[in-house]
């Protein structure tokens, strides 16, 4: 379609918004999509008042109660479900460390660490996490975690296809992060770790259909000698991504699009430069996310667009809910020359429900932030 404009608008979005007026982005397919601008007198998140499903949602999983090394369902659909996990240091014995190895069979599985560290036994090898790392385990691919202190996970897991790189368009093949700086499993280096620890596996746990099958060995279960391909676990670390910035003009999400499976993303939003041009707006874009779910974990740092935040929180802003920054992030733009939080986000195609467990832990006045005091 062509582009057609009425009274008051801006030849760019987000810079040379009218004063004293709101701009608000409309777009399909995410950012992807059709997408007009609407220039407004006051902002779409105005209401007095929410009544439905439509209301947005805010979670504290400080205040969750763990199992050690259960996961806990946050959000899910067929497409994906999310997960956070609570990890005990694994405590090593003098002699014999009999530890079981789990393989997913439901789909393919990305960890995220968002406090801990520790080594990956795999198939293929051993990898090594800590903090901000991503760690993708393609499915049914059995894996043992060894942790070094006590580790929060949150898990996403793909139940229809594998994750893949996103397109880079005209940034091209090493935009965002490049392809080198996955961590790839290193099958020496874990046969010595396990030797080095006194580490074997006899028995692996399936999940399947929410169900799990117990497979046991009379010896281990990592005993790779080599392989060969393109199919193999690996990490990306939050420090080997490069984010993709504009002093011009605030940039849309998509941007920051980390990782793509079937009916949703997974974006990493880093520390970066706020825009600098005068006209340009400094804070995210009020926008209607009109075909997307909309998950933001909020990992590190100070979420300058929103009021009350702190580490380990996560929002749930449903398609059909306009959002955008809260009022007092709003009025003090322009304060600040650079961002310091780290958040991911996971936009999905296809409705989210709420894991029942998970909205004891909700904050269910989160609506009302938008409103002015």
């Amino acid at each position: 379609m062509y582009q057609y404009s009425q009274g008051k608008s801006t030849t760019q979005g987000h810079k040379a918004i009218p004063e004293g007026c709101y701009e608000e982005e409309q777009g399909r397919k995410g950012f992807y999509g059709q997408v007009s601008h609407i220039i407004k007198k006051d902002a779409s998140t105005k209401w007095t008042d929410i009544k439905g499903p439509l209301r947005p949602h805010l979670f504290d999983l400080v205040e969750m109660k763990y199992q050690n090394g259960h996961w806990h369902r946050l959000v899910y659909n067929s497409d994906v479900v999310m997960y956070s996990s609570w990890n005990e240091k694994t405590e090593m014995k003098p002699d014999t460390n009999l530890l079981n190895a789990f393989r997913n069979a439901d789909g393919d599985t990305l960890y995220f660490c968002h406090v801990g560290s520790g080594h990956v036994l795999t198939e293929y090898g051993l990898l090594k996490f800590n903090k901000g790392t991503y760690i993708n385990l393609p499915k049914s691919l059995h894996h043992t975690f060894v942790f070094a202190e006590k580790t929060q996970f949150i898990i996403i897991e793909s139940l229809t296809t594998s994750y893949r790189e996103p397109d880079r368009g005209m940034v091209g093949r090493n935009g965002f992060y490049d392809p080198a700086s996955f961590g790839k499993p290193d099958l020496e280096a874990m046969h010595t770790f396990m030797k080095e620890n006194k580490i074997d596996a006899h028995e692996i746990l399936v999940k399947r259909l929410e169900h799990v099958t117990h497979f046991s060995y009379p010896d281990s279960v990592y005993d790779t000698v080599g392989w060969k391909g393109d199919y193999y676990p690996f990490t990306l670390h939050i420090n080997d991504m490069m984010p993709i910035v504009s002093h011009r003009v605030h940039l849309p999400p998509s941007v920051h699009t980390t990782f793509v499976a079937n009916g949703f993303v997974v974006c990493t939003f880093l520390p970066r430069p706020i825009e600098s041009d005068a006209d340009a707006l400094k804070v995210p874009f009020f926008h209607q996310n009109i075909d997307y779910d909309e998950v933001l974990f909020y990992h590190d740092g100070n979420f300058f667009s929103r009021d009350n935040l702190h580490s380990n929180m996560m929002s749930f802003h449903p398609a059909g809910f306009p959002h955008g920054p809260h009022p007092k992030a709003f009025a003090n733009q322009g304060k600040k020359t650079h961002t310091d939080e780290v958040a991911v986000m996971v936009d999905s195609v296809k409705p989210l429900k709420i894991d029942p467990n998970f909205e004891s832990v909700e904050l269910t006045n989160y609506w009302q932030s938008w409103m002015k005091k």
